[in-house]
Parts: structure tokens; C-alpha cells; sequence
């Protein structure tokens, strides 16, 4: 890769790496220097106990290309993402973790990518140097993100990413929403991929990788696959599922009915209470279909032009 003439914005979230960060930012500078003419590192301190601001507020009087954010309590890496794309004009911006892993040299090969017609590239890592458990989480996640989106991906979660500004423009990120960059780019048009990069061990200190925040992300899997599929149409999944519920239960209630026809005693049968209690979530799931489906007509409405 040769010099470019792009801009280039380093982000990078940053919570309890006060061990990390002056390790990291020289390497992260000295290759940003080799590629690009214009160029800065954003670090989003998330709320750190360490001293990392200490560590910052050093690091920033010697070298003028680094400025940080500071966020007063820990919210998360969706939240500081958010906030450090408001504070991003260069033309493009490259995501890497704070704790070293992640491997400055590989920028190029991620630049080249982008330049062979991508707006978003993410570093899949064919080694990595993490622990067992985290390791087995996060292929079970790929793949079944990879299964529920419907987008092409091994490495979803992984922390060094390349992008387009107009990329992280489109990007509303909160909660675990930036485990799942990839997807949302793709759902919005723009064109995804992933090259082979270095993994390394973390330089100190230990992951903020735990149990809860696996299970928080798959949620929001069924978040993005909301938004990503039915944001346009929420009728056919509500009041999809009110309408086969519903049937169901109004076929369990014509088959008391026949019974008690019959002279059965039905009083008592539990296929009557399953019936009814099917029916009525059934009509109040297809009202909240309607619902949405109204809501969102009105929306457009408003931000249609007048004539």
C-alpha cells in the first residue's frame, strides 16, 4: 500500500487500559504516519477507574494527532462508538480494541480492500489468541448470525474494522448493536467483507469479555433481525404470528364446540382454556400489527413532501 490522500479518523473505545494505551497508540501512529498524510486517533475513554485519563491527557501533549473523549460512567462500546462517529469528518475511520490484539500493520491490507470496491471491512482472525471459552461463544455467535441475517460473515464481532464515513453515518448504535456493524451496514446497501488479519495476545491486564455479555448479544441478534427485515412491514411478523395463533385457537374452540354438541362435557378440558387464551393473544397481536403498520404509514406521511 502507498501513501493515499484520504483522511483516516483511529477510533478507539477504550475502558480500564491505562497498561495498553501508550504500547498501542505509538504502534497505531507510526503506521498511520507510513499510509496516510491526513490522519488522527480518537480514544473514547468508557468511563475508566484506572487512570486512563491521566494516561491520556500525557499521551496527548506529545503527540497533537491524538485527542480523546471522555465518558463520565461506563456505558458500553455501542455508546462510545456513537459518540466518537459524532465527533468523526475524515473520509475514512478504522475501529481497533485498545488492548492490543489487534495488529496496526494489517491497516493496509484492510486500506487495499476497501479500495477494490468495499465501504466496509472488517479483520477476521484466523488465529486467535484468546481464551477456549471465548473462543467456542464467539463461533457459535458468527455462525448463528451468519444464519439468522442471512449476511456472509465468520468474524462479525471482531474489533479492527475499515470503513467509509458514510458507513458509520448510517449506523445507530446502542446497547450490543456494534457486535453486529456488518450486518447493519449490509441491511443499509453498502458492500461488506472480511480479509485475513494478525491476532495477537493481549498486552496487559485482563478481557472485559464475560458470560452476560454473550447472552445480551444474541439477544439484540433478534433486535437487528427485527429492524434489518420487518422495520418496513411489521405487520407480517405481528400480526403474522396473531393470525396463526389465532387460527389455532379458533380450531381448538370449534372442536369443544362440536364436543359439547356431541353431549361431551367440556367445562373442564384444558384444549378449551389453550383455545380461548390462543384466540385473544392471537386478536390483540394482529391489533398491534395494525397498530404498527398505522404508526408507521403516519411516519412516512410526515416526511413525505408536500405538493
Amino acid at each position: 500500500m502507498t501513501t493515499t490522500t484520504d483522511s483516516i479518523c483511529a477510533v478507539l473505545p477504550a475502558y480500564n487500559e491505562a497498561d495498553n494505551l501508550p504500547d498501542v497508540i505509538a504502534e497505531l501512529t507510526e503506521q498511520l504516519a507510513i499510509h496516510f498524510t491526513e490522519w488522527r486517533v480518537l480514544v473514547v475513554d468508557d468511563g475508566s477507574t484506572d487512570g486512563t485519563a491521566d494516561v491520556l491527557a500525557q499521551l496527548e501533549s506529545e503527540q497533537p494527532r491524538l485527542s480523546h473523549l471522555h465518558i463520565r460512567t461506563n456505558r458500553g462500546k455501542s455508546n462510545a462508538l456513537r459518540l466518537a462517529f459524532q465527533n468523526v469528518h475524515e473520509d475514512l475511520i478504522v475501529l481497533l480494541d485498545a488492548d492490543g490484539q489487534d495488529d496496526p500493520s494489517e491497516l493496509g491490507a484492510l486500506y487495499e480492500s476497501l479500495c477494490a470496491g468495499h465501504d466496509l471491512v472488517t479483520g477476521r482472525r484466523t488465529d486467535r489468541h484468546d481464551r477456549f471459552i471465548k473462543r467456542k461463544t464467539s463461533r457459535l455467535y458468527n455462525r448463528t448470525t451468519a444464519a439468522i441475517s442471512g449476511v456472509h460473515g465468520t468474524d462479525f464481532n471482531s474489533g479492527f474494522k475499515l470503513m467509509r464515513r458514510t458507513v458509520a453515518d448510517e449506523l445507530n448504535l446502542y446497547g450490543e448493536l456494534h457486535r453486529y456493524i456488518p450486518v447493519l451496514a449490509a441491511w443499509a446497501g453498502f458492500r461488506v467483507t472480511e480479509v485475513d488479519v494478525n491476532h495477537r495476545d493481549r498486552l496487559h491486564g485482563d478481557s472485559k469479555f464475560g458470560r452476560s455479555r454473550f447472552w445480551r448479544g444474541m439477544l439484540d441478534l433478534f433486535t437487528v433481525k427485527f429492524l434489518t427485515t420487518y422495520d418496513r412491514r411489521p405487520f407480517h411478523l405481528i400480526g403474522g404470528s396473531g393470525l396463526t395463533l389465532g387460527s389455532v385457537g379458533f380450531a381448538l374452540m370449534v372442536w369443544m364446540l362440536v364436543a359439547r354438541l356431541s353431549g361431551s362435557e367440556v367445562g373442564n378440558r384444558p384444549a378449551l382454556l389453550a383455545g380461548v387464551t390462543l384466540f385473544v393473544v392471537g386478536v390483540q397481536l394482529v391489533s398491534v400489527g395494525l397498530l404498527a403498520e398505522l404508526l408507521l404509514h403516519l411516519h412516512h406521511e410526515r416526511r413525505r413532501p408536500p405538493d
